[in-house]
């Protein structure tokens, strides 16, 4: 069975417009961009838009911002500093990389767990 292919930024942006009853041109006006630049981006003629642009289509599609980031090949604003301030996060990173996405979705959830727990004895 061959695997299907993995859906473009513009494609899966196209897909979730259309499917939001967007015309291409209302969706630009509201992404700040002009329509031509987002039929390019659709066509997968140029790059996705930059990550506050992204968050905005993310925004108006009612979408996770970070599976938009992700498709987009761009990082939220806050995960640099994030990342640089503390230096055991880089190896958490290292340490999840080829998790499952259900493995992930766990380890987020024992995660919040014990951010719960610490705020109890504060």
């Amino acid at each position: 069975m061959a695997k299907r292919k993995k859906q473009t930024f513009g494609e899966r942006l196209r897909e979730a417009r259309v499917a939001k009853g967007y015309s291409l041109r209302k969706f630009s006006i509201a992404v700040d961009v002009s329509p031509t630049y987002l039929s390019q981006v659709e066509q997968g003629k140029v790059a996705p838009p930059t990550a506050d642009r992204v968050e905005r289509i993310a925004a108006l599609l009612e979408e996770s911002v970070d599976e938009w980031m992700a498709l987009a090949d761009r990082l939220p604003e806050e995960l640099p500093d994030i990342i640089h301030g503390d230096p055991g996060v880089p190896d958490l990173l290292r340490a999840v990389k080829g998790m499952s996405p259900e493995q992930i979705k766990r380890l987020r959830e024992a995660a919040d767990e014990i951010r719960e727990e610490k705020g109890k004895y504060k």
